[in-house]
């Protein structure tokens, strides 16, 4: 089935995720994760609602409560199933993708992902060949939307010392408008804050650098001292400098290093396969031990749990948190940043002078190519490359290792996509080896 994921549930609406895809999802679930209730959240996607009622109507049919959090951000979700020791949740999301796509992210106990290699494998065989006969028993909908009132009060601490601080946000019309407003109150200037599972202004897609052009101006014009952005489900998050500059996300897993190393807190961090040196070399600097790692939360959840970090990060604006039960959440992550950067200002410094203190490398950003042949191109790369490395990583593609410069290959886990990243000493050693790598994956298209 099409729309089972590394890391969740996601497709197009009508053709991969239907209604009756949903169900069959909510029948199922309890008997995998041995459920006697099941916290379910939504986003403000078009075909959310209707989703929403058939993932319900299964569950309920399979004799299993629901405690239904309503709209809901999708780290709302991991806290509820954490803080309320639930032992599974779905939230009905396709997070960054554009509208005509939705999903599910389905969690675990302690709120741990179920992904590929931990439930979901299980789940698409019994959806695809189980029949769903309904318990004579029929489960009970509870409305727990009062989370939110305790998921606000959860992340309110980390904005008390923001005073002075001048900030614009893009909501992306998406979920963190559910709640950045009542934890930092009429203190932004905010835009795209109004609900629309259209998406007008824009995709909730933030690494997309496109859609990130308002959210660019609004800073500069507002003279903000960061400007932030959050995908669809808030889940992750993006930041503009002082300047209207896009921040690459794996330099904030950096920022966020320097907030704990503020506050006295120096241990294990985690990060991607893809990310900077830059990155590394700062937190290593701080005096952090730092674990490179599979990309994707699925991944990232359990590593973090295995190495006792204090925080993670990704390229792809995911950043993870000991203190948030090892999960992801944008708008936690915006607040540690803020208050870095708020901390910056009374030095008299800029977002902008921190984040060219850490960058030492030239770096590609991740580079798409849509081919047919990812594993032929892959072993070509490798062959090619790895033989001189001086190190190889093989984990997640590959990451092959030589002293002025490395780079990333791997097959993307929610997108038809080859994915490169690469990096070098200065900007003509990049452009020097992206020609050779470019010329061959050219030879796959």
């Amino acid at each position: 089935m099409g729309a089972f994921k590394a890391y969740d549930i996601r497709g197009i609406y009508g053709k991969e995720i239907t209604e009756e895809l949903a169900y069959r999802i909510g029948f199922f679930i309890p008997r995998l994760l041995s459920a006697d209730h099941v916290i379910v959240g939504r986003d403000i996607r078009l075909s959310s609602p209707s989703l929403h009622e058939a993932l319900l109507r299964g569950i309920t049919d399979s004799g299993t409560d629901v405690w239904d959090l309503g709209l809901a951000t999708t780290p709302m979700v991991y806290f509820a199933t954490a803080h309320l020791d639930a032992p599974a949740s779905v939230q009905i999301t396709a997070s960054h993708n554009p509208p005509e796509y939705n999903g599910f992210k389905i969690s675990r106990r302690g709120a741990l992902p179920v992904g590929g290699d931990s439930g979901l494998k299980d789940l698409e065989r019994m959806v695809s060949e189980e029949k769903a006969v309904p318990d004579e028993r029929k489960g009970k909908v509870l409305d727990c939307s009062a989370i939110r009132d305790e998921y606000i009060s959860f992340l309110r601490p980390y904005a008390e010392d923001l005073d002075g601080l001048e900030i614009s946000i893009d909501c992306s019309s998406g979920m963190a408008a559910l709640i950045i407003r009542d934890i930092l109150g009429s203190r932004p200037h905010c835009i795209n804050g109004t609900f629309d599972g259209s998406f007008p202004a824009h995709e909730p897609n933030p690494l997309e650098e496109r859609n990130c052009r308002q959210i660019k101006e609004e800073t500069v014009r507002n003279g903000s001292d960061c400007g932030v952005i959050y995908d669809g489900d808030a889940d992750r998050v993006m930041f503009i400098d002082e300047k209207g500059r896009f921040i690459q996300p794996d330099y904030i897993t950096a920022v966020i290093g320097l907030y704990y190393s503020m506050h006295g807190r120096i241990g294990n961090a985690l990060q991607d396969i893809r990310t900077s040196r830059s990155t590394t070399e700062y937190l290593e600097g701080l005096g952090f031990d730092v674990t490179t790692w599979k990309v994707g939360h699925a991944y990232a959840k359990l590593k973090i749990r295995e190495i006792d970090g204090i925080f993670g990060g990704e390229l792809a604006g995911h950043y993870y948190f000991h203190d948030f039960f090892c999960c992801d959440s944008g708008i936690l992550a915006s607040l540690l940043v803020l208050s870095v950067v708020r901390r910056l200002k009374e030095e008299g410094r800029t977002f902008s002078s921190l984040i060219d203190s850490i960058v030492r490398y030239a770096n590609s950003g991740e580079i798409n190519f849509r081919l047919d042949d990812k594993d032929a191109a892959i072993k070509a790369l490798c062959d090619r490359y790895a033989g001189d490395a001086v190190k190889v990583m093989d984990f997640d593609g590959y990451r092959i290792e030589y002293p002025d410069w490395w780079f990333n290959v791997r097959k993307s886990n929610t997108e038809p996509y080859l994915r490169i990243v690469a990096e070098a000493k200065d900007q003509e050693t990049l452009d020097r080896h992206l020609d050779g790598i470019k010329a061959i994956i050219g030879s796959f298209s």
